[in-house]
Formats: structure tokens, C-alpha cells, sequence
């Protein structure tokens, strides 16, 4: 008896042979709804281009993982499913650690080895580019400067870009929501390092009574740390004007989604600082968005490079502020791909809402890896495949895929050749990347620095206001004070004007609210 069943080639050309233990596999994939095309089923070594791997649109905001060794494929995989989204209408976000993912705004080249892969998975491949905007933190490197200020960017957050312990983590949130209820604006660096120096000051130091749990050994640790990452020029990525994160969720004159690249070459060599940036975008994401419960597709896929740096030394608060905004972002409709080596750069609680999985190969060739190599195949479920030995033996653009059924039940695990990308494999052109820059309807708004009247400005002249020059007649101070009382009045509230703290609130009116990781916005 025949171990293999006939089935239809997909495109009515003639019959086609499947293994029986193939079957239900592919059956798993025949989706009836909108679905994106990643490949085709490999099974004993055999490419089976009747047998499509897909992911079903809707599903695709119940987010993923794209893992594998470098040099496996995984920016190509992260190419292919951004152009089909933006074809079906979807924004895209991508973080371009390496630089070669700004191609996906050209044409692709074709050639004998686009056409044996297109022909091995049965794609009709043709060139194509995409609606791309091209981003950079703090415009250092080639794109629309993304900034955010400081308030903003929370107490959470910037803790982990400045490698505080857990204590002075909850000290750095006292120093934020001091500034929130006294109107001190941190816009930049300079803003939250003159709010620190105050407190740390003999003048403010009575201000420090009424911050429960706040030392000054620790806000000085907290102001040296501010000083020297300002040092390192860190500055740059935190002024105005702020991203507005809106701008993910644009679509092209034509109906695609417009894919926005951060480009991140510039600032490799910082990465605790740019992972931690793409933190701040998805919470900012999660902090504006309505809900919308489950869509037809979703509003952004939002694609988290070099995962593995966001949780590396993350203090429990960090991580289980990750875990809530990846569960609750689901509702509004944003899908988020995390991308690393293994599965174990993921903690368990994310990598469990994961439900769209691309493994590309693995390498094991220490113990470490034999380990992480078993601990991978347990996180997928129980499948005919040998999983060990599969995940070394794949080829470069191939993966073990497992995704989301339109039922949310998991597919079965297929191995699977993935298809060519359509867009440009490679990067574009520094030139041209600058040129597509400067053309932006973004780049007017977000270009120019902005350093307007915050913090900084608000203390330096209360200061000089409590401590005039010497050489000041008396009388003058006194009719500048009378001019201008709100100059103080709307700043501290401390000691040292005793008789302007109760009018502090009351001027303001408000509070800043923060969210799961104390990132914040007064509003658009």
C-alpha cells in the first residue's frame, strides 16, 4: 500500500503527491479566509508546493515569535510577512538592528535563485516595493528624528536604561510623580538631572520629607548615573518634539500599510538604550489606543528585534509590566512579533501569548546550546516530526512553523521552506534613504530639536529669583517679584516658598497619569 495520497497541484496543473503523515498537516493550513503565504511543506526532505503554510490575517494580533540562529533567515521572514501585510492594508513597524531591512521600499532583483525558491513553494514572484517611512532615534543615523521626552518616557523604563537596582527604581518613581504634582516638565535630560540636583540640594532637601522612602545617598546615586549616561551622549533621544506614535498607524495613498522602519545601525552600540525605546513605543501604543476587541486584521504589527536585550537584567517590575502590555495590547488590535536566538530569550509568562510561531535552524554545538536546543522542542506541541533533529538540519530560509487557526487552536507543526521576499534583499542606499528622508511628510514636524520652558528653566530661575545678585538694589528685586510672582509660583512649592506650596496644585489641576510601565502623555 502507497504511502502517499494524490492531491491537487495548486495551480490545476496536474496531480500532486503528498505522504499520508503530510496530510493532516496541510489540512491544518487550509485556511478559508485571509491568510499570508510563508511557504511550503517540507516533509522527508521533499518540497511539497501544493501544501501552503499560512497564517490567517486575524490572527496575527495574537502576536508571535521569529527565532533562530544568525544567519538562518530571520530578517528575510520578517520582510516577507511585513510586505504581505502592508499589501492586505496593515501599518507595519520594523526595528532595522543590522541595516538591510530598508530595501523593503524597492523592488526586489530576480535571478536563478529567486526563481528556484519561488518555484520550489509554488509563488508567483514578482518585484515589488513598498510604502516605507524611515525613523532614527534621536536622528542619529539615516531618519525622521524619534524622540521622547522624559516624562513620558517614565520612571520604569528609564531605570532600565540607566541600570538602577530595584530601590533606586522605586526612588526614580518618587522623583517622577514629585515633578508630576509640582508642573516641573521633564523634558529632557537636563530637566530630570535639575529636578534630582534640587532635591539634592541643602534648599530642597526638606522637599525629600515629603517623598516617602526617598534618601538623599539615593537620589545622588540617581543624579551621578543621569550625569554620566548624559555624558555618553544619551541626550539626543530625549527632547521635543515627541514622536507621536499615530504615525505607526498610517496607510499609503493606496490603500497599503505603510511599513516604518527604525533604522538602529547608528546605535548598535547601545543597546540597552534602543530596546528599551521600543518598549517605550509599544507602551505608548497601548497607553492611546481605544479597544477594539477581535478584527478583521489588525491596526499594526509591530516586529520587537533583538528581544533578548529587552529582558537581560530586567527588574521584576520591568517584566511584568512587559507581560500585562502584551496581553492587554491584543485588544486594541496591535499583534507583536518578538525576534531572537531561542525561545528561552523570552520569559515563560510572554513567550505563553505567543501564539504564531517561526523557528528557524538551531545550532548545538556546546551544552548550552544541546539545552536550549531541548528546550525549544518542548515549546512546541506534539508533532511527527523529530523536532532535534530537524531544527539543526534546516537550510537557510526554512522553519518549523506552528500559528493560530482561524479558531485560535494551534496548527499542527510543519516544516516549511519559506518563500522570497518581493522587495529588495538588502539595504537601500544611504543617499537614497536620506533623499526618501527629507521628502517625508514627517520630516517638517520632527526634524528641528524644540527646547521650549520646562524643568531646567523653571528652577535655574526660581534660583536666581531666591538668590539675586548681590549688587541688586533692593527695590528692584522687589519690583521684578512683583511683576512676575507666578515665575516661582508655578514651579516648586518647596521650603524655600513656603507661603507658594499650597497654590502649586491647585494651578495645575492635574496629575499626570501613567500606565503599566509609568510612561505618560498631557496629551496630543
Amino acid at each position: 500500500m502507497s504511502d502517499s495520497a494524490t492531491t491537487p497541484a495548486p495551480d490545476g496543473s496536474g496531480p500532486a503527491q503528498l505522504p499520508d503523515p503530510a496530510r493532516p498537516i496541510a489540512a491544518g493550513y487550509a485556511f478559508t479566509g485571509p491568510a499570508l503565504d510563508l511557504g511550503a511543506l517540507l516533509w522527508d526532505g521533499v518540497c511539497h508546493p501544493e501544501a501552503q503554510v499560512r497564517v490567517p490575517l486575524p490572527m496575527l494580533n495574537r502576536h508571535g515569535l521569529v527565532a533562530g540562529a544568525t544567519g538562518t533567515g530571520k530578517t528575510k521572514t520578517l520582510q516577507l510577512i511585513a510586505e504581505q501585510l502592508s499589501a492586505e492594508g496593515v501599518p507595519v513597524f520594523l526595528a532595522d538592528v543590522k541595516g538591510d531591512l530598508s530595501g523593503i521600499a524597492r523592488p526586489g532583483q530576480g535571478g536563478d535563485r529567486v526563481s528556484t525558491r519561488a518555484a520550489e513553494t509554488g509563488q508567483s514572484w514578482s518585484a515589488e516595493g513598498f510604502p516605507a517611512e524611515f525613523l532614527a532615534l534621536g536622528g542619529i543615523g539615516h531618519g525622521i528624528p524619534v524622540r521622547a521626552t522624559v516624562t513620558s518616557f517614565g520612571p520604569v523604563l528609564l531605570s532600565k536604561v540607566l541600570g538602577l537596582n530595584r530601590t533606586q527604581e522605586q526612588s526614580l518613581g518618587l522623583i517622577f510623580h514629585y515633578a508630576d504634582t509640582k508642573g516641573l516638565e521633564l523634558t529632557d535630560l537636563k530637566d530630570l538631572r535639575a529636578v534630582v540636583a534640587f532635591l539634592t540640594s541643602d534648599e530642597g532637601k526638606p522637599e525629600l520629607k515629603g517623598i516617602g522612602g526617598l534618601s538623599t545617598a539615593t537620589a545622588g546615586v540617581i543624579l551621578r548615573s543621569l550625569t554620566a549616561f548624559e555624558a555618553q551622549g544619551m541626550a539626543d533621544f530625549f527632547g521635543e518634539p515627541e514622536f507621536d506614535t499615530a504615525d505607526l498607524l498610517r496607510l499609503a495613498p493606496d490603500g497599503h500599510g505603510l511599513v516604518s522602519v527604525l533604522e538602529l545601525p547608528a546605535v548598535q552600540d547601545k543597546p540597552q538604550l534602543f530596546s528599551t525605546f521600543l518598549m517605550w513605543l509599544l507602551a505608548d501604543l497601548f497607553h492611546d489606543l481605544p479597544e477594539v476587541g477581535d478584527a478583521d486584521k489588525p491596526k499594526l504589527v509591530f516586529f520587537f528585534d533583538e528581544a533578548h536585550l529587552l529582558f537581560h537584567d530586567a527588574s521584576d517590575a520591568f517584566l511584568d509590566a512587559i507581560t500585562q502590555t502584551v496581553r492587554l495590547i491584543r485588544s486594541k488590535g496591535v499583534g507583536v512579533f518578538f525576534v531572537t536566538q531561542t525561545p528561552k530569550d523570552v520569559p515563560s509568562d510572554v513567550l505563553g501569548q505567543l501564539g504564531n510561531r517561526v523557528q528557524h535552524a538551531l545550532r548545538a554545538f556546546t551544552p548550552d546550546d544541546q539545552k536550549a536546543l531541548k528546550a525549544t522542542v518542548k515549546t512546541f506541541p506534539d508533532s511527527p516530526y523529530d523536532l532535534e533533529e530537524l531544527l539543526t538540519g534546516l537550510g537557510t530560509g526554512e522553519a518549523v512553523i506552528t500559528v493560530l487557526s482561524e479558531n485560535g487552536a494551534p496548527t499542527p507543526v510543519a516544516a516549511t521552506r519559506l518563500r522570497a521576499p518581493e522587495s529588495l534583499m538588502g539595504p537601500v542606499d544611504p543617499a537614497e534613504l536620506d533623499r526618501a528622508v527629507r521628502e517625508s511628510p514627517l520630516y517638517g514636524r520632527y526634524a528641528q530639536a524644540v527646547d521650549r520652558e520646562s524643568a531646567y528653566e523653571k528652577l535655574t530661575a526660581a534660583q536666581a529669583q531666591a538668590h539675586p545678585p548681590a549688587e541688586a538694589p533692593k527695590a528692584k528685586r522687589e519690583k521684578a517679584h512683583a511683576e512676575d510672582p507666578s515665575l516661582v509660583e508655578q514651579v516648586i512649592g518647596s521650603s524655600m516658598f513656603k507661603s507658594l506650596a499650597r497654590s502649586v496644585g491647585t494651578q495645575l489641576g492635574r496629575e499626570i497619569t501613567r500606565s503599566l510601565f509609568g510612561t505618560a502623555r498631557r496629551g496630543r
